[in-house]
């Protein structure tokens, strides 16, 4: 019975602990007084608030937008600094897809500091998605700049510094090409600090930098009081889809660092990314980091080049902040853990162990996908999406469970061979990570490393395994547990079963440690109670509500015209959870795609013709020879349109996409799906663009989109779910034809 209320306290303080994982990387609270010469956020904020004023969506080239420069502009002026204007029309390949993207931008520029020398740049966006305000996507840099501006501009600094805020970057990153190509400034840069937002609470994330990395890590490492930051973070964000303005720099080889939050993902790029959402806490945390980076980056008159050096391994330690390490001395003393984890492996003949405690990763993965598997068919979409925290200690806990009935069910296994097993199998799998991300070395080095120190002193003092044993416990929780915290914000739409292989990881060594409690246990009781557990976990995550007015479920209506189609359609983009009943009265929804837009399912019904609609169209003025196909020139006739995308199949022989004289190569093998040209913005009515294909016949597809829904979506508004919001694609009217070239 003692042990029975033993196993249940261990089993209840591991969950508190999994729960408590964003803990490990909190940003430091506001201060309520800021001293002379520190970022204060709560000024920092009131600034932002006075330039979003009405808070309105504001994307490049649009009356909204206008007024928000103008605002910034009289900010600046009010600070006693003297801005410029840059205003270009530019065109930038969109990254990791086959496309190219083109506005007109007006870029706004300060420079404070000494006339000579090579500049810092300090880069954000002021520009919003059609969809959301951008309060801190990406109003908080914004905000950190002026702020950063008014503190540094009574400093004497070694080098000029200069603050852009850049205009187009959610078109694609326009604005920082337009400043790359047209603005003479760019040729005196040879440092960056980005600011981005892909959320607007939690830790302000330091998550790329310059390649090769050891110059801008230690700069970071050096001044930074707080960091949170990690190599892994570096090498995953490279495999994934996203990108900010750095891809677009990236090519000058500048010393970089890029800044962002993701906490509470779901008000980003929706209404909700306003003031109200932005977290003070997470403003300050963005501030005092830039603040100490840039002193320190201009208080000399150049910082180290970034075209040189090693590569750095970095995370952070709660509470012992940045741990960094060369990478060769990484890979070095990962092989020699591996060596020696190896040896205990076969002294102890723990060979069985290895495999079976893989299986326990493997199946608490397993479980948690069935849990989520089970959950989400009686509720679909992201039930957790409000509360997340309930699903995933519901995987957590079947991580638990399939550990504890592992652990038992071993019983001819003893803790040594248990534990010597376990940090083998976690520096293989290192091994394995680290092979697709190079970043991720550093969390599977001090751990094992703690343990290994453990195994050698036993010879002289037998507790000194089961002391390191705990403490290399613990190290894994302070490092890998806070990069799971991390991990939850940054997937919180799933999918979620990813979190029970590292919480397998983070978990294994304490079960391990509760084998004792399990002695004497009868094997079907013990298994039927894991069970019950492990099923019990899921009740709360099945009850809790799924949206909620901090976090509503994502919700696109669109009205669509394909003249391809009989009629026109509704179109709800949303997380494929059921339409509400009462939605029935609006038509026979199904789940499926529209062609022109993409192959995202959503649902669809007939809706109802609406008069005095205009497609936007592409009309062909002239088609020269090209080596190798044609070179084609399209007139944009937008008609209303506040964006006009030009695609052609996947198929299609399309070399390059711009407007003439910014013509940008578009590769085949830089992602899949088909080519695209978007122009944004009032310019493009009447602008010529410019296609490079090869000979064959080639179908275009036009689609002209309108921020706005026709008067006939009024009562489908009306009867949207309450805690429901459009994010991403904002609510549109969208016009399709065609033309053949």
């Amino acid at each position: 019975m003692r042990k029975s209320l033993w196993l249940v306290l261990v089993v209840a303080g591991l969950l508190a602990l999994m729960a408590a994982t964003p803990w490990l990387s909190a940003p430091p609270a506001v201060r309520t007084l800021s001293a002379a010469g520190e970022f204060d956020a709560l000024r920092a904020k009131d600034r932002l608030a006075r330039v979003l004023g009405e808070q309105r969506p504001h994307p490049a080239d649009t009356v909204a937008s206008d007024e928000v420069r103008d605002r910034l502009v009289a900010e600046l002026r009010s600070m006693g600094l003297q801005p410029r204007v840059d205003d270009r029309f530019a065109c930038n390949r969109l990254f990791k897809q086959r496309g190219v993207s083109c506005a007109r931008v007006r870029n706004v520029l300060v420079t404070v500091g000494p006339a000579n020398g090579r500049h810092l740049l300090i880069n954000s966006h002021y520009d919003s998605v059609p969809v959301g305000p951008g309060a801190s996507d990406a109003g908080m840099g914004v905000a950190t700049m002026l702020e950063v501006a008014s503190l540094l501009r009574d400093r004497p600094l070694g080098r000029p510094v200069t603050f852009l805020f850049n205009e187009g970057e959610e078109l694609g990153l326009v604005g920082a090409r337009a400043f790359l190509e047209g603005d003479p400034l760019n040729r005196q840069v040879d440092s960056l600090i980005n600011l981005e937002a892909r959320g607007t609470t939690g830790p302000v994330n330091m998550f790329e930098t310059s390649v090769p990395n050891a110059a801008a890590v230690r700069v970071f490492a050096e001044t930074v009081r707080a960091p949170v930051a990690s190599s892994l973070a570096v090498s995953a964000y490279k495999q994934i889809p996203n990108y900010t303005d750095v891809n677009t720099f990236e090519d000058r080889r500048w010393l970089t660092l890029n800044f962002a939050p993701i906490g509470n993902e779901t008000r980003y790029h929706s209404p909700g990314d306003d003031l109200a959402g932005m977290d003070p806490a997470t403003l300050q945390h963005m501030g005092d980091q830039v603040l100490s980076v840039a002193s320190r980056l201009a208080s000399r008159p150049a910082p180290v080049a970034s075209g040189s050096g090693s590569e750095i391994l970095f995370m952070t330690m709660a509470p012992f902040g940045l741990v960094t390490m060369p990478m060769w001395v990484g890979v070095v003393a990962a092989a020699g853990l591996g060596i020696v984890l190896l040896i205990a492996v076969v002294r102890r003949r723990a060979w069985l162990a290895v495999p079976a405690l893989l299986v326990a990763v493997v199946g608490g993965a397993a479980v948690a996908w069935l849990g989520l598997s089970i959950v989400g068919a009686l509720r679909e979409g992201q039930f957790w999406r409000a509360q997340p925290a309930a699903s995933e200690l519901a995987v957590y806990a079947g991580v638990i469970a399939v550990g504890l009935a592992l652990v038992g069910l071993m019983r001819r296994t003893d803790i040594g061979r248990l534990r010597a097993g376990f940090w083998l199998l976690f520096v293989a799998l290192g091994a394995g990570l680290t092979a697709l991300a190079s970043g991720a070395l550093i969390y599977f080095i001090l751990p094992p490393a703690v343990f290994a120190l453990g195994l050698l002193a036993a010879r002289w003092w037998k507790p000194a395994e089961t002391v390191a044993a705990v403490l290399a416990a613990i190290v894994l929780y302070l490092t890998l547990g806070g990069m799971l915290g991390l991990l939850e914000d940054l997937l919180n739409s799933g999918p979620l079963w990813l979190f029970a292989i590292f919480g397998a990881l983070v978990l294994l060594p304490w079960l391990i440690e509760a084998k004792p409690l399990l002695e004497g246990a009868r094997r079907g009781r013990l298994l039927a109670a894991l069970a019950g557990f492990a099923a019990l976990a899921w009740v709360p995550a099945a009850l809790a509500p799924a949206y909620s007015a901090d976090r509503q479920q994502q919700w696109t209506l669109q009205y669509v015209v394909d003249p391809a189609q009989r009629q026109p359609v509704w179109s709800v983009v949303n997380d494929r959870k059921a339409l509400p009943a009462a939605w029935r009265r609006f038509g026979d929804w199904r789940l499926g795609t529209v062609e022109a837009l993409g192959r995202r399912q959503r649902w669809i019904a007939p809706a109802p013709p609406v008069g005095g609609l205009m497609p936007a169209r592409a009309l062909a003025v002239e088609a020269t020879s090209a080596p190798g196909g044609r070179r084609v020139q399209l007139r944009i006739q937008a008609n209303g349109a506040d964006s006009v995308s030009i695609t052609a199949p996947a198929n299609a022989n399309v070399r390059a996409l711009g407007v003439p004289g910014q013509v940008r190569a578009v590769a085949a093998k830089e992602g899949s799906g088909v080519y695209s040209l978007t122009c944004t913005g009032r310019s493009c009515d009447g602008q010529i663009v410019e296609l490079l294909i090869g000979p064959e016949p080639v179908q275009l597809t036009v689609v002209g989109t309108r921020w706005a829904l026709p008067a006939a979506a009024a009562p489908l508004k009306a009867a949207q779910p309450r805690f429901a919001r459009a994010q991403y694609l904002p609510d549109a009217t969208v016009l399709i034809s065609r033309l053949r070239l």
